[in-house]
């Protein structure tokens, strides 16, 4: 007798033994709160930018909204409870947007690629909630007096360097809500799933596309220090040879102008939610 899919339940591949375990759904069914975890140390690199560059990769409904600006973010994470206390690293790629649909108007940044050095919350964050997630390797970042650096590679091709000097403490940002109107806020997101091809030209289509948001409300989100610095950031070009599936994407970074460097940031925070309230933009 065949199994049959449980109403309410995530599933993912493979669906042959049940419900699927990961940040929205734990064992017997039961979610996490995100109240004490997880811990994260995040360092940002903002630079502005060409808006000619920017807007060649925002897909349909979404245009440019205030000051181009690129946020490069390297993220470090410990401490989750749905990985029973383990962790790993991100590295993100965003910019602001605004998202004008049939039903639904939104504003935040752009978050076009992720970058993180473990498969599950590449899955989750994939197949669930639609975020543009592919793998490298992210080792811990090197901190010498008041100088943080980062790396991020793949098969030891080290294609990005970031680094934040001349750092200073600061007094963490008020937890200030965006003014009321017509947009919705936080992150948003394109989600593109390709459908499976069964005949000569039939590779190439969709089987499903849309953007996606984040809603900005984390109310278990904690700052607990900032600091400030000089940063810069440098993706470094690729061939084939060298990211075979993935240096379009690097190279892309590598050619954006850098008009000027704005302050970069280093944030530690505790809490978090786990993104249930994630939503498709009509």
């Amino acid at each position: 007798m065949s199994y049959k899919f449980e109403k309410g339940k995530i599933y993912r591949m493979p669906t042959h033994f049940g419900p699927s375990l990961g940040p929205r759904q734990g064992p017997d069914g039961r979610k996490f709160e995100c109240k004490d975890n997880p811990k994260v140390k995040s360092i940002s690199v903002n630079f502005l930018t060409n808006p000619d560059q920017l807007q060649s990769f925002l897909p349909p409904n979404f245009s440019l909204y205030n000051d181009p600006v690129v946020t490069v973010t390297a993220s470090y994470i410990k401490e989750i409870e749905w990985l029973a206390g383990r962790g790993y690293n991100t590295l993100g790629v965003s910019f602001p947007v605004e998202f004008n649909g049939e039903k639904d108007k939104a504003r935040g940044n752009f978050l076009l690629v992720l970058w993180e050095n473990l498969t599950d919350p590449i899955l989750t964050g994939r197949e669930e909630l639609g975020f543009s997630k592919i793998y490298c390797k992210l080792p811990e970042p090197k901190v010498y007096k008041d100088k943080i650096s980062c790396t991020a590679s793949w098969m030891d091709f080290n294609f990005m360097n970031l680094e934040v000097n001349k750092i200073s403490s600061g007094d963490p940002p008020s937890n200030k809500r965006s003014p009321e109107d017509e947009y919705l806020k936080g992150m948003l997101h394109y989600k593109y799933i390709p459908r499976t091809g069964g005949f000569p030209g039939s590779w190439g289509e969709k089987d499903i596309s849309y953007a996606v948001l984040t809603p900005e409300e984390t109310p278990n989100k904690v700052t607990k220090s900032i600091s400030y610095g000089q940063g810069e950031v440098n993706f470094i070009k690729a061939r084939w040879e060298d990211m075979p599936t993935q240096y379009t994407i690097v190279n892309a970074f590598a050619d954006l102008e850098k008009i000027k460097y704005l302050d970069a940031t280093i944030t530690e925070t505790v809490g978090m939610k786990d993104i249930s309230d994630q939503r498709v933009l009509l």
